[in-house]
């Protein structure tokens, strides 16, 4: 049996979810099995900004979405952000250095099989519907996530 690592992606922040998404892929090219359970704030990084939706959504539902990142592109860097001053400075080293941008990053987790699993509770209380995530990702509860933690030969949290 192959090794397996388990990553719960809570944060959603631009760095962290880059910092995710490399130890994914790297994980992945060393043919280990990744699962990432998106939760709360990490289930920004799949939204699709081309399927979000305001219906059947509450006031609060609807104002939080409108809110909050739409998106990798949109997330906000955890230090030093500076109202994206800081962001655009650390995508423009990133270019100099020919670095992937963290859009490059999931695509690649996407087609390297990284399997996605979003928290169901996180997404009824934030109003985030399945449809508005990328396909990829599979809705499940927290027993889902636990049972594949204990099954993983790591698990990390983001």
């Amino acid at each position: 049996m192959g090794k397996k690592i388990n990553l719960l992606m809570f944060s959603g922040e631009y760095d962290k979810a880059l910092a995710a998404l490399i130890i994914a892929n790297s994980a992945r090219e060393m043919e280990v099995d990744v699962t990432i359970f998106f939760a709360f704030w990490g289930l920004f990084l799949l939204r699709s900004p081309e399927t979000m939706t305001l219906e059947d959504k509450t006031t609060y539902e609807k104002m939080f979405g409108m809110m909050t990142p739409k998106g990798p592109g949109e997330l906000p860097l955890s230090k030093m952000n500076f109202s994206g001053l800081g962001k655009e400075m650390l995508l423009e080293m990133m270019e100099d250095d020919e670095a992937p941008k963290l859009k490059d990053f999931l695509n690649g987790a996407i087609k390297k099989g990284v399997r996605f699993y979003g928290c169901k509770l996180s997404m009824e209380i934030m109003g985030i519907k399945k449809e508005e995530l990328i396909p990829e990702l599979e809705v499940v509860d927290a027993k889902t996530y636990l049972k594949d933690a204990m099954e993983s030969d790591m698990q990390l949290f983001i």
